[in-house]
């Protein structure tokens, strides 16, 4: 299945994948909170994740499990490594979808790490984008 943009912004875990130089995938689950029209992540800012986003803002969003496992196709996108404001509004939408178990995630990595330690990233699904096996468009996406 080819999830929406709803599909993924209701899914408790994201699976997030960059692309190193040479294009290999790596993926990451991640937790991830929708902001009107992107997913918006949180993530540590030397993270290779943060790295390979700065070279290459490609991306693919799946909806998964805890340890990464798809639970659907994946879709192609764009991520945005997010300014200290942009940072904060991630930690905010991070912590109000998630609860408890988010409020003190992310007020925990802020007394360790410090407020620069940590870095938000906005996702966004492509426009038109394709189901990779058919090359069809994704449903929600001019299909």
């Amino acid at each position: 299945m080819t999830p929406t943009f709803a599909d993924l912004a209701a899914a408790k875990y994201v699976l997030l994948t960059t692309f190193r130089k040479d294009g290999t995938p790596v993926p990451t689950a991640v937790w991830a909170a929708a902001d009107a029209d992107r997913l918006l992540v949180w993530t540590v800012t030397d993270s290779y994740k943060v790295k390979r986003l700065r070279r290459d803002p490609r991306i693919t969003l799946a909806v998964c499990d805890v340890r990464g496992n798809p639970r659907s196709d994946a879709v192609p996108g764009t991520a945005t490594v997010l300014d200290a404001a942009g940072t904060e509004r991630a930690r905010a939408v991070i912590a109000r979808r998630y609860g408890i178990l988010g409020w003190l995630t992310v007020k925990g990595s802020v007394l360790r790490r410090g407020r620069a330690g940590t870095v938000g990233i906005a996702c966004a699904v492509d426009a038109g984008a394709t189901a990779p096996e058919t090359g069809t468009p994704a449903p929600g996406h001019g299909g």
